[in-house]
């Protein structure tokens, strides 16, 4: 990789740790500086706005957490497993969370709703990307029978993604992560008693 090109990643990856947990609004040009290292003239060279890195961010954060998404549903052979598998990648999300500052996702959507279209628009597409990698999982579980062939496909995967996202915002709130050990114990407890078929 060039020179250019390195801290064209390093100002994206310092800057999407930096709006993960601090915010893009509360996140000033100089808090990017102060972050990667690198003066304004050098930033300007590879981006035209502070708009621009933001979008690169969230890119560069969705993705690390989709690449630990993918790890951790590779490791399991049940599509339960495989659901299950979003919530583990976030189990400490107090201490060790996949990325800096907690969830992507919902932090982009919380902050950027309303007020930043751009940014909302990519946790939009975020959003529909993971719900659609839950429906396939939940639609392989139903091909192979072990799921029930009468789950709604798209409440489950709703339901699936509401749980952990809100397992993610109260332990971090609490700074505790008991409640994504509950709702994991939980989730775990209602596909065996409503989408498992009974072997």
């Amino acid at each position: 990789m060039k020179k250019g090109d390195q801290t064209r990643e390093h100002i994206i990856q310092k800057s999407a740790e930096l709006f993960n947990q601090q915010g893009y609004a509360g996140s000033s040009l100089n808090d990017i500086i102060a972050a990667t290292g690198i003066k304004k003239g050098g930033i300007y060279r590879h981006f035209g706005s502070k708009d621009e890195i933001a979008l690169e961010a969230y890119n560069f954060a969705a993705s690390t957490v989709g690449r630990k998404f993918n790890d951790a549903i590779g490791n399991e052979t049940s599509a339960a497993g495989r659901l299950l598998a979003f919530f583990h990648v976030y189990e400490d999300v107090v201490d060790n969370p996949p990325f800096i500052g907690g969830c992507p996702l919902q932090n982009t959507a919380v902050e950027s709703d309303d007020t930043h279209p751009s940014l909302r628009q990519r946790a939009q597409q975020g959003l529909i990307s993971t719900l659609d990698r839950m429906k396939t999982i939940i639609h392989e579980g139903i091909q192979t029978g072990e799921f029930k062939d009468h789950i709604d496909v798209d409440a489950l995967a709703s339901f699936t993604l509401s749980l952990m996202e809100g397992g993610i915002m109260l332990s971090k709130l609490e700074g505790s992560n008991r409640h994504m050990a509950m709702n994991i114990a939980s989730f775990t407890s209602y596909l065996q008693s409503c989408c498992l078929n009974n072997q």
